[in-house]
């Protein structure tokens, strides 16, 4: 059992969790309880000459007093590193410096893809959500992030600390 399972389970019930779908140009962003274990979308981020924007996220990090932050981890689909894995743990390290708050990184494969298929299916059922467009690509990051915080509020055992990382 890891060091985050260890804690979740031992403040189960109590915590508020902020998850981050980091990206270079765009940073989707969800909420999590754990007495509820639901997970909502919260915003997407632009970022800022690919950086994150960090009065942004001060802010929300401000307004939602979070316990823990949860970063999703973009793995191949064979579970190996990408490109973009090392960008994650950079942002997930940055976040854990600047607010000092525990930090987790969460597999993400296949996050964006699944965050499409609801984003899509909820126009299809509800026609007043209108056609895709730039508003729902940018929703696609919030629910990307959406799923990363549901699938550590259904499993914190799958989380990678920064312990866990030297192996990964």
């Amino acid at each position: 059992m890891t060091d985050a399972s260890n804690t979740a389970k031992s403040n189960h019930g109590s915590r508020t969790v902020l998850g981050f779908d980091f990206g270079t140009y765009k940073i989707g962003l969800a909420v999590g309880q754990e007495v509820t274990g639901q997970a909502n979308a919260l915003t997407t981020l632009t970022a800022i000459n690919h950086k994150p924007n960090w009065d942004k996220i001060s802010q929300i990090i401000s307004e939602w007093q979070p316990a823990l932050l949860i970063v999703g981890l973009p793995l191949d689909e064979d579970g190996s590193n990408q490109d973009m894995t090392q960008r994650a743990r950079r942002f997930g390290n940055q976040l854990r410096g600047r607010y000092h708050l525990e930090t987790v990184w969460i597999d993400e494969r296949f996050s964006s893809l699944a965050a499409k298929s609801l984003i899509i299916d909820q126009i299809e059922n509800n026609p007043k959500l209108g056609k895709k467009n730039t508003k729902n690509d940018l929703a696609e990051d919030a629910v990307a992030a959406q799923i990363i915080v549901q699938s550590w509020l259904d499993n914190p055992d799958t989380a990678v600390t920064e312990i866990d990382k030297k192996n990964a």
